[in-house]
């Protein structure tokens, strides 16, 4: 590849013979700042991968925006989340085909602006439309910026972190008076606390379903070494990391992981959800799963066991894909259907997702959903992917480094061994040339 070729200029040429039809396939709001809306301005094509509990509330949040806004009618597709909707993405924002407004990963954005895949936000267009910048949680917003733009609008955070049963929790003395995990004080002490677990009758420690996955075992790895400070550097050709902090962290995940050494995502769900086990590190959004088992259910954010607070977290945001020639009533609705779902995402908040838009979270009506209010906290100190082209939800960069640690959990090899098929394993993305 020439130094001159760049991922828009080769999804350009990949995308010249495509009919438009092979790349494109689809609250209550706190109120309406602009009214109506003509209808030819209104249609916003919007691109999301929501589907299930998640596509359901999107579709009544679609709908409450048609109620509230007349004019404003959305046109979402809905598209198979991971690796395939993002290369329908690329193509489209680089062919000329791209929607008005999409849903994207914050963890993908370093892949996106840099090539010119995205165009930026305009804030005070937000502002006019009931959203100043003010009111979106400020850790998530600023990693939507690239070049000192916004590129991405987060629309919630979305962290792992720790669900029990609040009765057995209290039981073996591990929670508070308001039924909240007790902080421990080192690696070491949160596994005195697991074994207390252990010595309930009929009972496991904690759990996490890691194997046959290619996303958990990373998300754990990447919180606990986010908390411990070290550097993760994935900007030059080899990675700056500090080596022994990570070792540091697969040797106490190998610990933690010892009731869960074989189990996959389904079999981890499973144990929690049927008792075997009273505690589980695993992501916010199980949690309609999770309220259907027969506990009294509690969470908090990841405890803090490396020095500073930290949880694996990404953002679903809102982006808008490039187009040449944006039409510039479309471009305004698309503006206002963000902020009305902004606005309206108390309903989102129903599927577990922490809203990025402040008011929602600091209502007295969230505060009252439980157990969300219990790990709101967790959105205050974010964890997403470092920054780089091939970082990112669902990249092959999540599956190898998963595939390195689940060697490790297994106990296939040392925490030292794993850490040096990690660095491999990022030696061979860092030898890749950058296609932005």
């Amino acid at each position: 590849m020439s130094v001159t070729t760049t991922r828009r200029g080769l999804l350009r040429g990949a995308v010249a013979g495509l009919s438009a039809a092979a790349l494109a396939p689809a609250l209550a709001a706190c109120g309406s700042v602009a009214g109506s809306v003509s209808s030819s301005a209104g249609k916003v094509r919007f691109w999301h991968l929501f589907q299930g509990g998640d596509g359901a509330l999107m579709r009544r949040m679609l709908a409450k925006v048609r109620e509230d806004v007349p004019g404003l009618d959305p046109e979402d597709t809905v598209l198979d989340w991971g690796a395939a909707y993002y290369t329908k993405l690329a193509m489209a924002s680089a062919g000329g085909r791209a929607p008005d407004l999409a849903i994207m990963h914050l963890s993908r954005l370093a892949g996106y602006a840099p090539g010119g895949l995205l165009d930026p936000w305009d804030t005070a267009l937000l502002q006019e439309f009931g959203v100043p910048q003010a009111r979106i949680n400020p850790r998530v917003r600023a990693l939507g910026r690239f070049g000192k733009q916004p590129y991405a609008i987060p629309f919630d955070t979305h962290p792992f972190v720790v669900f029990y049963d609040r009765t057995v929790m209290d039981r073996a003395g591990l929670l508070d008076s308001d039924g909240r995990l007790l902080p421990p004080e080192s690696p070491a002490h949160f596994l005195e606390m697991a074994e207390r677990l252990r010595k309930r009758k009929g009972k496991l420690g904690p759990i996490m379903g890691l194997f046959n996955d290619t996303a958990q075992a990373w998300r754990m790895f990447w919180g606990l070494y986010s908390q411990t400070g070290g550097a993760f550097d994935l900007s030059g050709r080899k990675p700056g990391v500090d080596r022994d902090k990570m070792v540091e962290v697969v040797e106490f995940f190998q610990k933690v992981a010892v009731d869960s050494r074989s189990m996959d995502y389904p079999a981890g769900v499973a144990a929690f959800t049927t008792g075997q086990s009273p505690f589980i590190f695993s992501g916010e959004w199980e949690l309609p799963t999770f309220q259907g088992a027969k506990f009294d259910l509690g969470a908090s954010p990841m405890p803090t066991l490396f020095g500073s607070p930290a949880s694996y977290a990404d953002s679903h945001s809102f982006v808008l894909p490039h187009q040449d020639n944006a039409d510039e009533g479309r471009r305004r609705a698309a503006h206002q259907l963000v902020a009305e779902l902004l606005k309206g995402s108390m309903t989102w908040a129903q599927a577990g997702h922490i809203p990025a838009y402040l008011p929602v979270v600091g209502s007295k009506a969230y505060a009252k959903l439980d157990p969300q209010s219990s790990y709101a906290p967790a959105a205050e100190h974010p964890a997403i992917d470092p920054p780089a082209w091939f970082t990112g939800a669902g990249s092959d960069f999540q599956a190898r480094m998963c595939s390195a640690l689940q060697q490790g959990m297994r106990g296939a090899d040392s925490a030292k061994g794993t850490v040096a098929e990690m660095l491999s394993g990022l030696d061979f993305f860092l030898s890749k040339p950058n296609p932005a």
